[in-house]
């Protein structure tokens, strides 16, 4: 077992020596992992949260272990469905967190208790004598997340429970899934023979597609060309919605440039993506 100690409340390095004496309780081996150096001051959460999967990570990989299990409930589930939801996210982030997914080195992380209640493990820890830590950030409203979980029980006597926007997660994952791989074998369709770093698409084949195939199409050659991770989705859609896709269904060469891509309608209909060349310094001239 690990603990992440973030080092943002005095309280925590005791409750990290809590888990470790009930780990040594049940005979598991137990450690803690120190988040060290200077925090920021805001965007704490994501940043802590960056930070634990990093310890996490790099620790399971030291001990050789091939899934990572967190702790993760049906309470956390819903509220990361609801801070989409706020955001505008699209099916992609409105399914969710996953059960399992697959982080870098081929380590498995899996989220065992995604679909059981909080209070059903509160619950469990009361009746068989397991101690429990309460972590009192869960209840500053300098956060979102806590300011989310008190408008819970208001959204719940409206019908929005966390079971439903769960089921909407659901939802949103297995029609996603539906549309990746629809993607993925349009993007298969439309390659023509490239270079490992420039993709070649087929416009014909792209201009009878739906809007949702083509952002997918893009968004995987963009993953091909970079190594920096999906796009975000509303940067994506500006780029495929508002200029490649006009540009493909009239014809028109074009050339935009994201994150380090050049993304060019070339004259004869097709898309072309490749790594954008080295921007000029102004005033600089030959010698």
């Amino acid at each position: 077992m690990a603990t992440v100690d973030h080092g943002l409340r005095p309280e925590s390095a005791e409750e990290a020596r809590a888990v470790a004496a009930l780990s040594a309780h049940f005979g598991f081996p137990h450690r803690t992992l120190l988040w060290t150096g200077t925090k920021p001051a805001r965007g704490i959460p994501a940043a802590a949260r960056a930070a634990r999967y990093a310890l996490l990570t790099a620790h399971a990989s030291a001990i050789g272990a091939g899934i990572l299990l967190t702790g993760h409930t049906r309470d956390d589930q819903a509220e990361t469905v609801l801070l989409r939801l706020l955001a505008g996210s699209g099916p992609a982030g409105l399914a969710g967190m996953r059960a399992e997914r697959a982080l870098p080195g081929g380590l498995c992380l899996a989220r065992p208790f995604l679909t059981i209640p909080k209070a059903d493990l509160v619950a469990y820890c009361e009746a068989h004598g397991l101690a429990f830590a309460r972590d009192p950030s869960n209840h500053d409203d300098r956060f979102a997340r806590p300011r989310l979980r008190r408008l819970m029980p208001m959204l719940t006597g409206e019908g929005l429970t966390a079971a439903r926007l769960c089921r909407l997660a659901e939802r949103c994952a297995r029609d996603g899934a539906a549309l990746d791989s629809a993607a993925a074998i349009a993007f298969a369709a439309a390659l023509r023979g490239s270079p490992e770093d420039r993709i070649h698409l087929d416009g014909a084949a792209l201009r009878t597609l739906p809007d949702a195939i083509v952002l997918r199409v893009v968004g995987l050659g963009l993953e091909r060309v970079s190594a920096d991770g999906p796009e975000r989705l509303a940067r994506l859609e500006r780029l495929v919605l508002e200029a490649v896709l006009p540009a493909l269904r009239a014809g028109t060469p074009l050339r935009r440039t994201l994150r380090a891509i050049l993304v060019a309608v070339t004259p004869a209909g097709d898309l072309v993506l490749s790594p954008a060349p080295p921007r000029r310094e102004r005033g600089l001239g030959p010698a």
